[in-house]
This record gives C-alpha cells, sequence and structure tokens, in this order.
C-alpha cells in the first residue's frame, strides 16, 4: 500500500491536501514532452506525480520523470509553486485533493522513452503554442506561464 492509500485508509473520502512535481521537458527544437495519461479521459499532461514520505519535490520530479517517461533527468530548474482552491482534483476513482505542484523545467535529459501502459498510452514532444485540446488544463496553465517566463 502506497503512502496516499494509507491516508485514505485513515481519513476516508475527505479532501486531501498533497504535494506533487511536474517537469517541463524541452528538446532541442523548444518542443515540450507531453504524455498521454492511462485514465478514462485519456487526457495529454505532463511528466509528474505526488511526493513519496521523505522525498524533496526535486526527488520527486526527478523519480517521476524515471518512471513515467524513462528518461534521466538533470539540472532541474524551479519556474513556479501552484496551489489554491483552483488546484481542485478529484480523482477517476472519486478521491478528492487539493494539489500542492512544484514546476520544474529542464532540458537537460538522457535516455530513451519508454511507454508504461498502467500510466501513459503514449508520449510526444509538442511546440508549446500549439498543444492538444485534451489536456489536464492546470498542466496547460503551467505550460503558457513557463513560455511567458522564459520569454522575458
Amino acid at each position: 500500500m502506497g503512502y496516499v492509500e494509507e491516508l485514505r485508509s485513515l481519513v476516508g473520502k475527505r479532501p486531501l491536501i498533497l504535494v506533487g512535481s511536474v517537469v517541463i521537458i524541452r528538446n532541442k527544437e523548444g518542443a515540450i514532452l507531453l504524455q498521454q495519461r492511462n485514465e478514462k479521459k485519456k487526457r495529454w499532461g505532463l511528466p509528474g506525480g505526488l511526493m513519496e514520505p521523505g522525498e524533496s519535490t526535486e526527488e520527486t520530479a526527478i523519480r517521476e520523470a524515471k518512471e513515467e517517461t524513462g528518461l534521466r533527468i538533470r539540472s532541474l530548474t524551479l519556474f513556479q509553486m501552484y496551489s489554491g482552491s483552483e488546484f481542485f482534483t478529484v480523482a477517476d476513482n472519486g478521491d478528492e485533493f487539493y494539489s500542492v505542484t512544484a514546476a520544474y523545467h529542464t532540458d537537460h535529459y538522457t535516455g530513451q522513452l519508454t511507454s508504461k501502459q498502467e500510466e501513459s498510452l503514449s508520449y510526444a514532444f509538442f511546440d508549446p503554442t500549439s498543444l492538444p485540446d485534451n489536456m489536464v488544463g492546470s498542466h496547460r496553465r503551467m505550460i503558457s506561464d513557463y513560455v511567458t517566463i522564459s520569454t522575458k
């Protein structure tokens, strides 16, 4: 049983506050890596996930990117923290939570993209001005904020 499942067994269906990280991974052309998530809505989103006990947000970002994409991340740069009522989520299983998310970016990575069917259906690099329609809304905002910050 994982950390979130343990919390759920203690608090039931009450909304939780969970900390996580996402990573904007850019290729040499400036395109951003998105994964099509293996969920009901099959939305596209950034690699990332929830923190495990004892991890830093950087360690979470590196671990999640490796688990979800097979890529080894280096030289993370934090560009924004996200929290508040607009980051309320209802998971496919009905669990409710508010996320506090550290958003990082990097263009330093090694390895080959590998698909893990339990988490991702596919991967693709997208120009940040031509993102797919079916996206995790908060991730679209994070990419927009990143583009704004990186062009200043």
